[in-house]
C-alpha cells in the first residue's frame, strides 16, 4: 500500500502535483543540462551515460537512454521548439516507493554565451559526491551567490589547504604556456570538459592556489559555454587568444547528435 502525498500549497494555492513537489523538496536526485540546437545535442551519449551511472548509484537501476531521448523530443515538440536550454531531472517517486523514480524535462530559452573574461574568487568548499551532477547543491549555490555579490563571476571550490577542484557550476583548466592542466581533485567531469579533454592534449594533476602565479592563462567551461579567466583572487591572467581559439575549435568539432 502506498502512502498518499501530503497536502501542499504554494503561495496559498494547492500544488498542481504535490507528489512531484514533495520529491523535489527532498533534494535527492540527479540531472543533466544541455543546449539543444535544431533538435540536436553535443555529447548526447555522454549526457545519457551520466544519467544512467547516477541512477544506478542513487536508485539501484539504470535509466533507459532511448526513453530519455523520447522525453526530450516530446517536450520539444509540445513546446514547439527546436532550440532550447534543456534539463533532465530524475527524482525519487515518494508515492511509488524508494526505488521508483520520476523523470522531468525542463525547457528554457536557448542560452547565448558571450565569452567575456571571468573573475573568480576561491572559497573553502568541495561538493559532496562531486562525480554526480546531483540536486541539493546548497553549498555551491551559497558560495556562488556570495562571490557574485562581491562582483565576481564564479566561485572556485577549494579544500582547506587550497587544492582546487572546480568552479561552483564549471570545470576549470589552466595553461602554463606548454601544457593544458585540469585539476585532479574530485570534481564533476562535465560533458564540455570531457569533449575538450578528448580533443586537446591535456593532463590532470594537483593544482593549488599557491600554484596560480605559475600559470599564464585559464578558462572555465560548462554546458552553457567556455570563458577565459581574467583573474582568481589577486592573481591576474592574460586572455590567450591563440589558446582560446584552439579551445573553441575543439568544442566546435564535436558533432551534434540528433535526439
Amino acid at each position: 500500500m502506498t502512502t498518499p502525498p501530503p497536502y501542499i500549497e504554494i503561495d496559498g494555492s494547492p500544488a498542481a502535483d504535490p507528489a512531484l513537489l514533495e520529491s523535489l523538496m527532498t533534494g535527492y536526485g540527479h540531472f543533466t543540462a544541455a543546449q539543444v540546437r535544431e533538435g540536436r545535442v553535443q555529447g548526447l551519449d555522454l549526457h545519457l551515460a551520466r544519467l544512467d551511472r547516477a541512477n544506478r548509484e542513487l536508485f539501484g537501476e539504470g535509466l533507459d537512454g532511448e526513453r530519455v531521448r523520447g522525453l526530450l523530443r516530446g517536450a520539444l515538440e509540445s513546446a514547439g521548439r527546436r532550440d532550447a536550454a534543456a534539463r533532465v531531472y530524475v527524482y525519487p517517486d515518494v508515492a511509488g516507493g524508494a526505488r521508483t523514480t520520476r523523470t522531468a524535462v525542463t525547457l528554457r530559452e536557448p542560452y547565448t554565451h558571450v565569452p567575456a573574461p571571468w573573475r573568480l574568487k576561491s572559497v573553502p568548499y568541495w561538493r559532496p559526491a562531486p562525480h554526480i551532477k546531483h540536486l541539493g547543491g546548497f553549498g555551491q549555490t551559497y558560495f556562488g551567490e556570495a562571490v557574485r555579490r562581491e562582483g565576481f563571476d564564479e566561485a572556485l571550490l577549494t579544500s582547506s589547504d587550497g587544492e582546487i577542484a572546480e568552479g561552483a557550476v564549471t570545470n576549470i583548466a589552466f595553461w602554463d604556456g606548454t601544457s593544458l592542466i585540469w585539476p585532479s581533485a574530485p570534481c564533476l567531469h562535465g560533458v564540455t570538459m570531457t569533449l575538450l579533454a578528448s580533443r586537446l592534449e591535456s593532463t590532470r594533476r594537483r593544482v593549488t592556489l599557491a600554484d596560480l602565479p605559475g600559470f599564464r592563462a585559464a578558462f572555465v567551461a560548462n554546458s552553457r559555454g567556455i570563458s577565459p579567466v581574467a583573474g582568481i583572487d589577486g592573481v591576474a591572467f592574460e586572455v590567450d587568444g591563440k589558446l582560446m581559439d584552439r579551445v573553441y575549435a575543439a568544442r566546435d568539432s564535436a558533432p551534434w547528435d540528433a535526439l
